[in-house]
């Protein structure tokens, strides 16, 4: 949705179809000599009888905080729905850090007033390499096709859109980090602690995009040059973006600010509710939503069917969960008719954008030099 909402190309003949073209042709040539330098596939004759999955180039433009490009980025992804089980892929789980815990660490630094820096690594993906067994074909990539009458793309390492991929990538990275004395932590096995002497390092994993925070910059600075050493990474300084989450570090006050205003906006324009008059709150208190409200006809069921209310309701949840717990109440409360909706349903769903359309620029904060709880006693007078 944001893709559709920032106008990115969906294909390589849209992608042509723009100004820039020359930009995306750069940045795509870049990535088919990474994948060439990898080793990512050989080319071999179509096989008879084999599955052969189709791919297609993604393309996203970076931005700014104040909207500009930063950069253009094209990928290279397998269909991984053309995949079959038990011939194509295996296992596919892989953790990821949650929120909850990139929320848990960033408290911790806020009020320890320790650093906190992010980096993601390098097409993290094709460092992850196929099992003998897992024999998988690709079509060739569109736009470099190698002229060669019927020949696909046997592929040796993991790429973008590929089921297992991402099982592939924790493996080899969690085999990384423990070996330079991380421990996993209990609560989260996207959460890696190690204790050097009287420091401790917290390094946080959602599949590439990683946020690194600690009580000693130097050995934060030194873990970071050992993971590179291993696999290629990005170093991003201190967080600023995260998740598509804006973090705003203040030193002085020990705060730390969380913000999805950007992302709020692009979502509100997504669906059409740019100019839409903000509501003070996300669900009427009176309110109540039951079967009931949803369409008592075949012909006003088909109707609602043309409604985006699973995708309104899914990029409400990541707000939720992330940076505005004030309508996690009525997201999960409107989750509930996502294969039966109704008309009331759906002015709810909007009233919920509404509300964050009036909030967007509220942040979340830890920390701070007004929350010091020394001395804090409640209503009871207990401490």
């Amino acid at each position: 949705m944001i893709q559709e909402a920032e106008g990115d190309p969906k294909m390589v003949q849209e992608a042509r179809s723009h100004s820039d073209w020359p930009k995306w042709k750069e940045v795509m040539d870049r990535e088919i000599g990474s994948l060439k330098h990898a080793g990512t596939w050989t080319t071999v004759p179509r096989p008879h009888g084999k599955n052969v999955v189709g791919c297609k180039w993604v393309f996203r433009l970076k931005r700014k905080v104040d909207g500009s490009i930063d950069k253009y980025k094209a990928h290279l992804v397998v269909r991984g729905f053309t995949q079959i089980y038990g011939v194509n892929y295996y296992n596919i789980y892989s953790p990821v850090a949650r929120l909850a815990s990139f929320r848990f660490i960033l408290a911790i630094t806020a009020r320890n007033d320790w650093e906190v820096e992010a980096f993601d690594f390098n097409s993290a993906y094709l460092n992850g390499e196929l099992d003998a067994d897992e024999e998988i074909y690709m079509q060739e990539p569109p736009g470099y096709k190698t002229g060669e009458a019927d020949v696909v793309k046997q592929l040796l390492k993991a790429l973008y859109g590929l089921k297992q991929a991402r099982h592939k990538w924790y493996n080899v990275l969690h085999t990384a980090i423990t070996n330079l004395g991380f421990q996993v932590a209990g609560a989260d096995p996207g959460v890696f602690i190690v204790h050097i002497k009287k420091h401790t390092l917290v390094l946080a994993v959602h599949v590439d995009d990683c946020a690194m925070t600690g009580s000693s910059p130097k050995l934060i600075a030194v873990y970071k040059g050992k993971l590179h050493k291993r696999y290629a990474l990005t170093d991003l300084r201190p967080v600023s973006w995260l998740l598509s989450i804006q973090i705003t570090h203040d030193r002085e006050t020990r705060a730390i600010s969380l913000s999805q205003e950007a992302y709020i906006k692009t979502i509100i324009a997504c669906f059409a509710l740019a100019d839409a008059k903000p509501y003070s709150m996300p669900m009427v208190p009176s309110a109540s939503y039951s079967k009931d409200d949803s369409p008592a006809s075949v012909n006003d069921a088909a109707q609602m069917r043309k409604v985006p209310y699973c995708e309104a309701i899914g990029s409400l949840m990541y707000a939720s969960v992330a940076t505005q717990p004030d309508i996690t109440f009525a997201v999960s409360t409107l989750s509930q008719f996502l294969e039966n909706l109704g008309e009331a349903h759906w002015q709810a769903v909007k009233r919920v954008f509404r509300y964050l359309a009036g909030t967007r620029t509220v942040v979340l904060t830890y920390g701070g030099e007004q929350e010091d709880l020394h001395g804090y006693t409640d209503a009871d007078g207990a401490s």
